[in-house]
């Protein structure tokens, strides 16, 4: 697989490119809470996927992300917007930069799995510290919604098996609900398939796009989420 911490940094532009043909997130997140009027906190923002369509029913939006490559990108494209309602910081997902109490809506896309791998050491202590810090930055009454991968290149739920131990805790230890949607990626053409999906996922699913030559990558990906 390639290095993911070097594409957040080096890659940037191709990974918007990349995340831009998948469809849009916002209706999932409105079907678990209204959006209007919230301070909402975006973990792991990256290009700004979630932050971005969330921030015109905001009333205040903080996108965070690790690398300050991909948090330039979400700047830009708000500024570029006309939206004034919102900040970036860079920031590790067990320690937030934010008060108590702070926000009504905490979300992350994709981004609590790099912590709670069971490739990573201690896994579940990080798990239980971004938790934590979550939930300490909520009001009461405040709601936090996960996405996360459920498999690339699969018409049916297939999760990496690094992730289920991480899943299961989710629901079992942390009471989150859970749904499964579809997140398919619509490139411009096969060839465009195969490089972006080469360049992000590695030779293994674009090998088969490759073979496959079509523009279509389906992906399964689940929603999570917990009121407070």
């Amino acid at each position: 697989m390639p290095n993911h911490d070097q594409i957040y940094e080096h890659g940037v532009l191709n990974y918007h490119l990349m995340i831009s043909k998948q469809p849009e997130l916002v209706p999932f997140i409105e079907e678990i809470k209204n959006i209007r009027g919230l301070d909402i906190v975006d973990l792991g923002a990256g290009t700004g996927r979630l932050t971005v369509p969330l921030a015109p029913y905001a009333r205040s939006i903080i996108a965070l992300d690790a690398s300050e490559a991909m948090l330039k990108v979400a700047a830009a494209r708000l500024a570029e917007a006309g939206l004034s309602n919102w900040t970036t910081a860079a920031a590790d997902h067990r320690s937030l930069p934010l008060e108590d109490r702070s926000a009504d809506l905490a979300v992350a896309g994709w981004t609590i799995c790099y912590l709670a791998s069971s490739n990573t050491p201690d896994w579940r202590q990080n798990l239980r510290q971004m938790i934590v810090e979550m939930k300490r930055i909520l009001r009461p009454n405040g709601t936090l919604v996960l996405f996360e991968t459920l498999g690339t290149g699969v018409e049916k739920p297939k999760p990496p098996s690094f992730l289920t131990a991480y899943y299961a805790a989710l629901t079992e230890d942390y009471g989150f609900s859970h749904r499964a949607i579809r997140t398919d990626y619509e490139f411009d053409s096969p060839r465009q398939a195969e490089e972006l999906t080469r360049f992000f996922f590695g030779d293994e699913l674009a090998d088969r796009v490759a073979a496959g030559k079509a523009s279509r990558v389906p992906e399964c990906a689940g929603i999570w989420w917990l009121h407070v």
